[in-house]
């Protein structure tokens, strides 16, 4: 028999399903109901709602029926785990599908990077697709691994059906200034969908960025900003990650202006393991959404069908017949709490996972922290009358640009624990190129923390208050070749390795978290307060299109002047 007749058979009564779940109140995106009934389902296929009769039959009542949610703009390189790690995270608490766009890599290993994650991702049970990253580097403002990753690159990936479209594209000053470099890029996948990442662009400038092909935006913070780039035709995807967390004033906006949730998706952008694993992906964006008064169906339908349509997902993202059987349970719909997950029509158990094995072909890969030693005279920053300082923004990614006096003794800067010393280590290509600047609201004491992920070429990035520990923790991350570093009092007292580019783990996921929870604790006991991550907040220092001012391998970068000062 037939697939296809073995479908149509039971949809139709005259066969038994392989499985059914009995008695759930469905959740129905299409017309935002829930209707209690039976959901019927063969291999990996949902092929009817209703009353069916099934091999496997399992009792629902009580329970919701959703579909599985998705994750519109995620980096995998965030969570620091491999992708067959990070599913079994993804999965525990209902995401079945992530839209993943592998900047990070890219700007270290280039095509290599394009090629490793969809070789380590094709047999993985997370659904996941890839965006091409669009801007690397993100300026001509840093030193990356590889250079430019242009259009020309990118055409032999135009067919492959996982490839869903263009990845965020930050160098909006490009798109606005007509660059022939972006422009070549947008006009190969003008008949795909196209990310954004646009913070406050307004006027005829967000005017020309959706006039080229952009259709959506993941960088809004107040609401405003979000009304006018709806009405410029963008669809907004509501992040809630690690560091950025725009939720709140986004659906709150939302829903006093009664706007219409088919604009929306929902996102977590960079999202650490520890935080998943406490709260859950997706599932913590619809919780928070719904204890903001959210209606749940309307929340369940922004994580699932909404994201699938805007990416030309057929057949996810609902429940119903034809429709992939990635099901999500529900003890609680208000709670958003789940009792289990179906992929492909199977629940999703640890067994799931043990068989499958993956080894990293391009050892190269394994080979990407490469820098002269660093002594204390490379690292030394004259203090003037007032020196530019970066200020952390709490519970963001921003920055503000201060102008202030900092603390010095024979004329240069001593950092305390005000201001930290933040430095910026070229780590790809031996150029010998540091820069240095004060960090205030980082917050830490006799110590420094070092990492070789700093978004978006990922040189190494330290911020510490005093010389010694600095140079240790920026020498020993060539040592592991990649990873994070806490150093005190002159010794290593924690450490992670990220020896894939120096920004994923090939560690099992519990002794990632496990460390990375390790090391959180340490951070907030030497003094980085609890409204920085010490880990995904430093990253971001060195993203020169995030305003106000970062700090790249080349210098002090005012993001919104768009020059070094």
């Amino acid at each position: 028999m037939s697939t296809l007749k073995k479908k149509c058979d039971v949809a139709s009564g005259r066969d038994k399903a392989d499985i059914v779940l009995k008695n759930g109140t469905i959740i129905n995106v299409f017309t935002e109901e829930l209707i209690v009934g039976d959901v019927a389902i063969v291999e990996d296929t949902i092929v009817g709602i209703g009353d069916y009769n099934g091999n496997v039959e399992i009792d629902c009542s009580g329970k919701y029926i959703s579909p599985g949610f998705i994750d519109a703009h995620m980096h995998i390189e965030s969570t620091m785990v491999m992708p067959i790690e990070l599913s079994k995270k993804l999965l525990k608490s209902g995401t079945t599908t992530i839209i993943a766009d592998p900047h990070e890599l890219v700007n270290v290993k280039g095509a290599n990077a394009i090629d490793f994650l969809l070789e380590s991702t094709k047999d993985i049970p997370l659904n996941v697709y890839i965006m091409m990253p669009s801007s690397v580097p993100a300026t001509r403002f840093e030193t990356n691994g590889i250079g430019k990753f242009c259009a020309k690159d990118m055409e032999k990936y135009i067919q492959n059906t996982r490839i869903l479209g263009l990845g965020e594209v930050m160098c909006f000053n490009d798109v606005i200034d007509s660059e022939k470099e972006i422009l070549d890029k947008l006009e190969i996948f003008k008949s795909k969908i196209v990310d954004g990442h646009a913070p406050n662009i307004s006027g005829k400038s967000l005017q020309t960025y959706v006039c080229a092909g952009i259709e959506n935006d993941h960088e809004c913070i107040t609401f405003d900003e979000v009304y006018e780039k709806l009405r410029a035709g963008l669809k907004i995807l509501i992040r809630e990650g690690s560091a950025a967390k725009n939720l709140k004033s986004i659906v709150k906006g939302l829903l006093n202006h009664n706007l219409p949730i088919e604009e929306f998706m929902f996102c977590t952008d960079d999202k650490h393991l520890d935080d998943i694993e406490k709260q859950g992906h997706i599932r913590w964006n619809i919780k928070c959404a719904i204890d903001l008064g959210m209606e749940p169906i309307k929340a369940i339908k922004i994580a699932t069908y909404n994201s699938a349509k805007v990416y030309g997902l057929k057949k996810i993202g609902a429940i119903g017949a034809g429709y992939k059987a990635d099901i999500v349970v529900l003890n609680s719909l208000n709670e958003m709490e789940v009792e289990s997950v179906y992929k492909d029509g199977k629940l999703v158990t640890k067994e799931m996972f043990s068989n499958y094995n993956y080894e990293i072909k391009d050892k190269e890969l394994l080979n990407t922290v490469k820098f002269k030693e660093i002594s204390k005279e490379k690292i030394q920053l004259k203090s003037n009358e007032k020196n530019y300082v970066m200020e952390i923004v709490p519970y963001q990614i921003l920055t503000n640009k201060l102008y202030e006096s900092i603390p010095n003794v024979d004329g240069y800067f001593i950092p305390n624990k005000e201001y930290s010393k933040l430095c910026v280590v070229e780590r790809h290509k031996m150029t010998g190129n540091i820069s240095i600047a004060p960090l205030k609201g980082f917050g830490i004491k006799n110590g420094a923390i070092a990492t070789t992920v700093a978004h978006d070429s990922h040189n190494i990035i330290v911020a510490g208050d005093n010389d010694d520990d600095i140079i240790i923790a920026i020498n020993y991350l060539k040592e592991i070749q990649g990873g994070y570093v806490i150093v005190s009092n002159g010794k290593v007292i924690a450490h992670l390795n990220l020896q894939v580019a120096g920004l994923i783990s090939t560690l099992q996921a519990e002794e990632v978290q496990e460390t990375t929870d390790n090391m959180l604790e340490i951070a907030r006991n030497m003094g980085v307060p609890k409204y920085v991550d010490p880990f995904i907040t430093l990253s971001f220092m060195a993203l020169p299109v995030v305003p106000q001012i970062r700090l790249t391998d080349l210098g002090l970068f005012d993001v919104e002047e768009f020059k070094f000062i």
